[in-house]
């Protein structure tokens, strides 16, 4: 079976004879970005419709990358690989890394032959826009701010110069020793006054001014009013000046997120970081993968339109329009899926196999697998640590998450790993970190804490989310491997014994009303303690595979309450919504081959292509429901292996 990956590489099957006609001129595309192209926001390349549905999905919250998009961030890697560098270098690296077949993808459900293609060569070819619990898909495209009449004044943002916006940031984050701060008014006239105290207290959330007199000349004096009362709420952004936000207004300022290559928490950490707010004043409904342009809402609390809209003067790879002022946040979750613009470049199809592979995506659809981002990109998968967690195995949780290990990793990590092996010493190995925010500066922290006889205490000093990470990885790897056991035993029907949900419950197909259900109607189960199983040979292999990893089926209940797992249905075959496709030719690589929402807020007119280009490309769209992976669609449709270890590889020989 042939296999290929979908980093921000290209994808590209082992040459056949019916490629070699196409090998020369293929070569001779400019592929200078592919080299660069990395692992997203350190996932592993995939694009999965943000939140799981969660009648059918497991007990996490969200997934990741564009319909690789977000399981609550748990699809991001606690650590960055250091994928920089030349492609040979890297693909030493990656020959540790995990392929398809080890986390059992392994199936295909279509019958056309798989060609090449090159996806993500530019992050502008893979785009997605969020679908709202509505239906309706977001789109930037109006950059105007709501009329109110209690807004500041434009004059409120440029009044202030960048010397006393730096002081006044010191002193409302008690940086200094200061108590407060003097800012002589230079055209002493009462509206000048009135415009530097509105921008003190709307720039800088937990300042107080005044006017003073001093040696004849007039000052605004900024001050925290409360002290650091009034800085921790601040800190906390729960209530940023209850008493100057309008109570007729909304209290939430809800916008749309055009971003380009850059992850969704990136984005809001950006945006905080302009705004002088932490990031928990923003909500969102899921996280959108790094490597593309996505369009998503997003909702921030006490925060007005008009300073948002300011900071499309300022922010690169970002523009924020579509402002709306409502009473409530966005939630996790709450999104009907997301809808792909997705091009694969140098495609090597005919335009036979190109209709037969998207004829079938949209009749029949394709395997609902968790994708490779899932289970991390080093040599240790996440499903690896979430198997010993849930043996209770703590002294194995802790030698996977710190052994040296070989493949691609920062440097700083490798010696970090080293000085474990070597010593056994918390500190020691601490001392290696710059970073210690990654998973193992976390666990070494809590090492240090709560002592080597203590792991599990050292443990949960990582976030509850990232540690959830690895145990719901665990239920992901199980899932793949049984549906492809599903799928090889039974084919595409239902057949009696199999799942299916009615309303949010699961019931078994009888054999009486098999002919009623087809294999869209089937789900299986993650594993966990309050779901059932299949009748059929399925349910067996299901204890079978647990039974060789020492775990009792029976028994998903942890005496740790966080990782008990109560499991959940998902659905085995996806069929997308809205598939349209186009084949075109061109010749430049760096060109855009369709307009985006920004392009059309500009005006810039369509690409001018040509009608008998040097190259070919696949111009798809098609909408996904939440929790399922964009990758595995396109995987189906080129027949090959999304992971990064095969990517990179095929993608090496590709530029030599």
């Amino acid at each position: 079976m042939e296999t290929v990956e979908m980093n921000s590489v290209s994808l590209k099957r082992p040459r056949s004879e019916d490629d070699v006609a196409n090998a020369d001129e293929i070569k001779r595309q400019k592929i200078s970005e592919k080299s660069k192209t990395g692992n997203d926001s350190g996932q592993s390349v995939e694009t999965v419709t943000d939140q799981p549905d969660k009648s059918l999905l497991e007990d996490t919250k969200n997934e990741i990358i564009p319909n690789e998009e977000s399981e609550e961030q748990e699809d991001e890697e606690l650590e960055d690989s250091d994928e920089d560098g030349d492609p040979e270098s890297f693909a030493d690296m990656m020959k540790h890394g995990l392929t398809e077949s080890d986390v059992g993808i392994t199936k295909f459900v279509s019958s056309h032959k798989g060609f090449s293609g090159i996806l993500k060569e530019r992050y502008s070819d893979f785009v997605v826009h969020e679908i709202g619990k509505d239906g309706r898909v977001s789109h930037l495209d109006d950059f105007s701010v709501p009329v109110d009449d209690e807004d500041p004044s434009e004059e409120t943002f440029t009044v202030l110069s960048d010397e006393d916006k730096q002081r006044l940031e010191e002193l409302q984050l008690l940086k200094n020793k200061e108590t407060s701060v003097a800012i002589e008014v230079i055209e002493d006239t009462k509206e000048k006054r009135t415009v530097i105290h509105q921008a003190v207290k709307s720039l800088f959330p937990g300042l107080e001014t005044k006017t003073e007199d001093r040696d004849g000349k007039k000052y605004i004096i900024a001050y925290h009013a409360a002290g650091k009362k009034a800085l921790a709420k601040v800190r906390t952004a729960t209530d940023p000046r209850k008493h100057s936000w309008p109570k007729s207004r909304g209290s939430y300022c809800h916008f749309v997120l055009y971003k380009e290559n850059k992850d969704t928490m990136d984005a809001i950490n950006v945006l905080s970081k302009f705004l002088r707010v932490k990031p928990n004043i923003f909500s969102y409904m899921g996280t959108k993968d790094k490597r593309a342009i996505t369009v998503q809402e997003i909702a921030v609390l006490r925060i007005t339109a008009q300073r948002l809209a300011h900071l499309n003067k300022c922010l690169m790879n970002f523009k924020l329009g579509n402002f709306s002022y409502k009473n409530h946040p966005l939630k996790l979750g709450e999104l009907q899926g997301n809808h792909f613009t997705v091009v694969l470049r140098n495609i090597t199809g005919t335009d036979g196999q190109i209709e037969q592979a998207m004829h079938s995506l949209r009749e029949i659809g394709f395997i609902n697998y968790y994708g490779m981002q899932r289970f991390g990109t080093t040599a240790v998968p996440t499903y690896q640590i979430g198997r010993a967690i849930l043996q209770n195995n703590w002294n194995e949780v802790m030698d996977l998450i710190l052994k040296p290990r070989p493949g691609a990793e920062k440097g700083y990590l490798v010696k970090c790993r080293e000085e474990w092996a070597k010593t056994k010493d918390p500190a020691a190995a601490l001392k290696k970190l710059p970073v210690k925010r990654c998973v193992e500066g976390q666990l070494l922290r809590g090492l240090l804490k709560y002592g080597m006889k203590n792991i599990i205490s050292a443990f949960g000093i990582i976030p509850r989310n990232n540690r959830l990470m690895y145990i719901h990885s665990y239920q992901s790897y199980v899932w793949n491997n049984m549906v492809s056991k599903r799928i090889e035993e039974y084919g595409l029907r239902a057949v009696p014994g199999d799942l299916t949900l009615k309303g949010a419950t699961a019931v078994h197909i009888e054999e009486g009303d098999v002919d009623n259900y087809t294999i869209h109607d089937v789900v299986m189960p993650l594993p966990g303690f309050d779901v059932i199983y299949p009748k059929h040979k399925i349910g067996e292999a299901y204890k079978e595979m647990l039974v060789a990893d020492n775990l009792d089926i029976n028994n998903m209940r942890h005496k740790i309450r966080d990782y008990s797992l109560s499991g959940a249905y998902r659905k085995i075959i996806i069929r997308p919504q809205n598939v349209n496709w186009e084949v075109v030719a061109y010749d430049d690589p760096r060109i855009p081959l369709f307009t985006t929402d920004l392009d059309k807020l500009e005006g810039k007119p369509l690409p001018v292509l040509p009608t008998d280009g040097k190259f070919r490309a696949l111009k798809m769209e098609f909408s996904l429901p939440p929790s399922t992976y964009a990758t595995m669609a396109i995987r189906e449709v080129l027949k090959m292996d999304t992971s990064i270890k095969n990517q990179t590889q095929l993608n090496t020989t590709w530029l030599r």
